[in-house]
């Protein structure tokens, strides 16, 4: 397998990335149908634009990169007012758990097991993904471009096309479901 390579024949980018991108796009859109066809487009875009490949990152990581900006796009397009059901209320005052800036007021109690060795368990990361695909779309879709794609607040408030403070809730709103579907699902920790 060549990720690293900064060969731009483009008869070795589906064999060595159609599946990263594909798993990729699907872990942002969840709609398979959608995913396969932004990676289509993305492979479409790069080979138009081959003969503009610097080179000083590997082919991975510009197809990534264009693929990025496909998924932007689509939620772009797709703009439109949301219902009132992807703000609902939650049962408890998460106010008491986390600050103004989403951090924690009191780290939760040991859940039993190392961060780092959890974190790189394939079944953690099942459960993570399953418990954000529970998530309302809305709050998953803010939730995957900030904290999987690093994206900054005024990115994502233009592409879902909400304000700040909307974002702040979303997120933390879906930061506390995660956190009790995990303490659930993965550390087994019984709720009242």
């Amino acid at each position: 397998m060549v990720t690293g390579s900064t060969n731009i024949d483009p008869t070795y980018w589906v064999e060595n990335h159609a599946d990263y991108l594909n798993g990729y796009a699907m872990l942002r859109l969840r709609k398979p149908e959608i995913a396969e066809e932004l990676v289509q487009e993305t492979f479409l875009a790069a080979l138009r634009a081959r003969n503009n490949f610097s080179g000083n990152s590997s082919i991975r990581t510009w197809l990534v990169g264009i693929l990025k900006h496909k998924i932007i796009d689509y939620f772009r397009s797709k703009r439109r007012v949301r219902p009132l059901t992807d703000y609902e209320t939650e049962d408890r005052n998460t106010a008491e758990i986390f600050d103004q800036s989403a951090n924690w007021k009191k780290k939760p109690k040991d859940w039993g097991a190392d961060p780092e060795d959890a974190f790189e368990q394939k079944e953690f990361w099942t459960t993570l993904h399953r418990a954000i695909d529970a998530l309302p779309n809305r709050m998953a879709e803010a939730y995957k471009m900030r904290e999987l794609d690093r994206q900054s607040t005024e990115e994502i408030c233009e592409i879902l096309d909400i304000t700040p403070t909307n974002l702040g809730v979303l997120l933390f709103r879906a930061r506390t479901r995660l956190r009790d579907a995990l303490g659930t699902e993965w550390f087994g920790i019984q709720r009242n």
